[in-house]
């Protein structure tokens, strides 16, 4: 498990460092106070920074966050403090680019709010429990706009848990019959 690179947090705040969308893979953090101080920490650490249109990165509070921000939007990504750098950027990429692609180039606080199912979606079909799935925003966008259309996937598209799940109740049904 240690070579499989990994992510402790998204983060997903507003101009003022409040909450957009957040989600959290480990226990660093156990309170949600601790998780608001965590975020709230990092955004005034990093709010005079100007990220421009390439990620910057930090080691803060033993951890290596990167970080970039779009109009009103400052997206994270979190990482150990012996994480390679270019796999959270590339993270961090594929979840700009999948935002901003769902959003159709409008990525502002209003609209990401008013599209939130989406943003979340992206974040699991990014990240499952810490473990990155997918860096290409635009195979992001295309799997969340397929859960949009139809809210089902195929057994090719599931995840692991979700094929074994399903092979555990198909199993349950065949010894039951």
């Amino acid at each position: 498990m240690e070579t499989c690179p990994s992510v402790k947090n998204i983060l997903l705040l507003d101009s003022e460092g409040k909450r957009v969308a957040v989600k959290y893979y480990t226990d660093d953090w156990p309170q949600l106070s601790a998780k608001l101080a965590f975020e709230k920490s990092v955004f005034v650490k990093t709010q005079k920074a100007s990220s421009g249109a390439e990620a910057e990165i930090v080691m803060f509070d033993g951890h290596i966050v990167v970080y970039k921000f779009i109009q009103d939007l400052h997206f994270y990504v979190t990482g150990g403090d012996e994480e390679n750098e270019l796999i959270l950027a590339s993270i961090l990429q594929g979840f700009t680019d999948a935002v901003d692609h769902i959003l159709r180039n409008n990525v502002d606080k209003r609209t990401a709010l008013e599209n939130l199912d989406l943003i979340l979606l992206c974040l699991d079909e990014i990240i499952d429990g810490g473990i990155v799935l997918e860096t290409e925003g635009s195979v992001i966008a295309e799997k969340v706009a397929a859960h949009g259309a139809d809210g089902t996937t195929s057994i090719a598209e599931q995840t692991l848990v979700q094929a074994l799940t399903t092979a555990r109740e198909h199993f349950a049904k065949s010894l039951l019959m």
